[in-house]
């Protein structure tokens, strides 16, 4: 027993001595826990809406401030014409669309049922259903109200003509499967480029190394290099597997989609080598790269959960990960068949992070043995 004793001191004895380490198993976890904790969330809130009120009457008033009261919509927007539409939802600066007729006051007035139609963006199943069930119970609601009572079941004089559009079936697979292809790429690439320099400084090369002429960038890109390559196979996999098997349809450019995976490779890769040249073994590398990008990321990309639903003060933090902008990329183009015009915001956020965190790992690496 004494001899056990003497090695799990020794253990800990070690776990002291390594303060980055301690800080991921002790510290990582209770920010995960406290940030995650408000951001993974399955409710359905504030849902944005633009309305097309083509009566301005006192009755779609009415029916307006209906959805803008209610804690599950938040109107961003107010169109005279349906032909603004298709630039919301494309962007998706919004989810749904609510479509006023113009003899809606007219008709509701004279007691005769009118309808209102509600156009959502379906590019997310399960939160896209859960709105629809809002909007439809609200819509049902306000009916109700309207209806005189008597003695017989009153008619609604309100009804919802309800369109699903980029997902009509709603299919789950359709909005995860592209999301599955970009958290792969994600996963694989940072972790085999996160333990190639530690790799070195573990097996002693890295003295060898230090002899050369070769410049830091060269090191850097000759580390990513095989890894990109690697990468670009599992992209074509993935791609392959998604269209032939899962039969997800790919609405957009093929082109555009292997471009925008080559980009994201750029910040995958130079995530990993930048870890790598912040860590002293590869178990050490591994947890931080799990730990402090790739589950946060996991959650706060919209990915599982859609970040307009998280609360407002982390909602700014989800513009730091680069998942975020490649997953609006991969659903716009498989699903929306959008191109550079809609998505470049999302193409120049996720390239200036690519560039930005290889030049980071490029001047955080050094030919000096840690």
């Amino acid at each position: 027993m004494s001899r056990l004793g003497h090695i799990i001191r020794k253990e800990f004895l070690e776990l002291r001595q390594d303060p980055r380490l301690f800080g991921i198993v002790i510290i990582a976890p209770i920010i995960q826990l406290t940030m995650l904790g408000y951001a993974a969330t399955t409710d359905v809130r504030n849902v944005p809406l633009v309305i097309v009120d083509q009566d301005r009457s006192s009755e779609s008033r009415e029916l307006v401030s209906r959805f803008d009261a209610s804690p599950s919509f938040e109107v961003i927007d107010g169109l005279s014409s349906t032909d603004g539409v298709d630039q919301y939802l494309n962007t998706g600066r919004a989810w749904m669309a609510l479509a006023i007729p113009a003899n809606y006051g007219e008709r509701i007035r004279a007691g005769q049922p009118t309808t209102v139609q509600v156009v959502a963006d379906g590019t997310d199943a399960n939160s896209t259903n859960v709105a629809l069930g809002y909007a439809g119970a609200l819509v049902t609601s306000y009916a109700r109200e309207l209806a005189s009572p008597s003695g017989e079941p009153p008619t609604p004089l309100i009804s919802a003509d309800i369109r699903v559009w980029f997902n009509p079936q709603l299919e789950s697979k359709d909005f995860m499967i592209p999301g599955i292809l970009a958290l792969l790429l994600l996963v694989v690439t940072t972790n085999l480029s996160s333990m190639s320099i530690v790799r070195e400084k573990e097996l002693g090369t890295l003295e060898q190394l230090n002899v050369t002429p070769i410049a830091r960038w060269e090191l850097i890109v000759g580390k990513m290099l095989p890894y990109a390559f690697i990468g670009v196979v599992d992209v074509l996999l993935v791609v392959f597997v998604a269209l032939v098997w899962f039969e997800v349809p790919l609405r957009g450019s093929f082109l555009l989609l292997f471009a925008m995976s080559v980009v994201y490779l750029l910040t995958t890769l130079g995530l990993g080598l930048f870890v790598s040249t912040i860590s002293a073994t590869q178990q050490q590398a591994m947890m931080t790269a799990s730990f402090f990008f790739l589950i946060p990321m996991v959650f706060l990309s919209g990915f599982v959960f859609p970040i307009e639903n998280m609360p407002a003060a982390i909602q700014p933090v989800t513009y730091l990960i680069p998942l975020r902008y490649f997953l609006v990329i991969l659903r716009g183009i498989f699903l929306k068949g959008v191109g550079l015009e809609i998505l470049w915001p999302e193409a120049l956020a996720l390239l200036g992070w690519g560039v930005g965190i290889l030049v980071l790992a490029t001047l955080r690496s050094s030919k000096r043995l840690a």
